[in-house]
């Protein structure tokens, strides 16, 4: 029994370190041995550049929706191929007349039906040959449309996607959310999959398709997870172009970022599990793994450390090696900091506060999905307009 219990232990463990460290590590290795990719990709010429639909979808965005027209129309790219859409779902303020005032050039109001379906309508209804969606609270660097649009010169790429930076008030222990620890890996991710094979996911803040390739999903599997993967089923390249950025600000609070991954993950699941994305039909052998690798081992994080935590104790409880005395009491350090953290604000614990909480966090949205289902609607995370 002791050996069963060790060998459950230490796959745990494989795992977890796996799919947070490991994972990259190899990612990094490949990419070091393997001969750089040749794109074709290249900023076009204002003469060349596509037709391009620039979607917003927005519930309720009359403080910011304004700001984000003018900053779409603000880009460089020429004017006379640029068509700015906002698709309002179900808006019970000012939205519509902020966005028209403000110069879009059409705005669609539309019961509300959640962000994809207002998203697909503003398709039905746009005219550009690609298709570029945002956040109504993302605000675009001038020159990133013309960077997103020139990785489609490759005619193997269906979708693309840009990098977002979060921006805070504060920083270091300052900072209640210490999102951007996390997310400067995950973006270093992103390239390293973007330049082996295709990124397993996106974001909403910058991010465009093909018109022939944009697939229309479920109205509760966001764009951010289901695009990427089924794009790579149906032949398509799905890049990361750091170079064409976007801002948003960052949830404040820890509180309030653990609501919103909780959130995000209850859309996650019906991906993963119903979703196709586990079905490896249509998957290269290579981004087969970094599926399982990225997604389905990063979602069952949660899971994996609570059974490492419990054969830990059973097996200090039958009196194995000292050595698991010692993983206990990591494993305990670990909680005890991400809960000291409530009332010291040291970076480290902050950190390990993050961790704790954001690793709960697909357990929590599974929960929900199981519990209750996933609405199609959203609203906006708290702080973050």
């Amino acid at each position: 029994m002791s050996a069963a219990l060790e060998a459950i232990f230490w796959l745990s463990c494989t795992l977890i370190v796996w799919t947070q460290a490991g994972y990259g590590l190899a990612l990094a290795l490949i990419a070091h041995l393997s001969p750089r990719r040749r794109s074709s990709a290249r900023e076009p010429e204002a003469q060349e550049l596509p037709p391009l639909s620039l979607i917003i979808a927005a519930h309720d965005e009359q403080e910011v929706i304004a700001a984000k027209v003018a900053n779409a129309l603000a880009l460089d790219y020429p004017r006379e191929r640029l068509e700015v859409v906002v698709a309002c779902d179900g808006c019970s303020d000012e939205t519509a007349a902020a966005a028209r005032a403000a110069g879009a050039d059409l705005v669609l109001e539309l019961p509300r039906a959640g962000k994809i379906r207002a998203q697909d309508s503003a398709v039905e209804r746009s005219h550009g040959e690609l298709l570029a969606f945002s956040d109504a609270n993302a605000l675009w660097e001038p020159d990133a449309a013309r960077t997103l649009v020139a990785a489609f010169a490759d005619p193997h790429v269906g979708y693309a996607c840009g990098q977002v930076r979060f921006v805070q008030a504060a920083s270091g222990a300052q900072a209640g959310n210490q999102e951007g620890v996390y997310w400067h890996y995950e973006l270093m991710l992103r390239a390293l999959e973007s330049r082996l094979s295709s990124i397993t996911a996106g974001n909403g803040a910058i991010y465009a398709t093909r018109r022939e390739s944009y697939l229309v999903v479920d109205p509760i599997m966001g764009h951010d997870l289901s695009l990427p993967f089924n794009m790579v089923k149906r032949g398509w390249r799905a890049v990361y172009e750091p170079a064409a950025r976007a801002s948003e600000k960052m949830v404040p609070s820890l509180s309030g970022e653990f609501a919103r991954k909780r959130r995000m993950m209850s859309h996650t699941w019906p991906i993963l599990l119903r979703g196709g994305m586990l079905s490896p039909r249509g998957y290269p052998p290579g981004y087969a793994l970094m599926i399982f690798s990225h997604r389905l081992l990063r979602y069952s994080t949660p899971m994996l450390h609570l059974l490492a935590l419990a054969v830990n104790i059973a097996l200090v409880a039958a009196g194995s090696s000292p050595l698991y005395v010692a993983t206990l009491a990591l494993q305990l350090a670990l909680l005890g900091a991400a809960a000291l953290a409530g009332a010291v604000r040291l970076r480290p614990l902050l950190i390990a506060r993050y961790y704790v909480l954001t690793t709960a966090s697909p357990a929590a949205g599974l929960w929900d999905w199981l519990r209750h289902g996933t609405p199609a609607s959203w609203e906006a995370a708290e702080g973050t307009r």
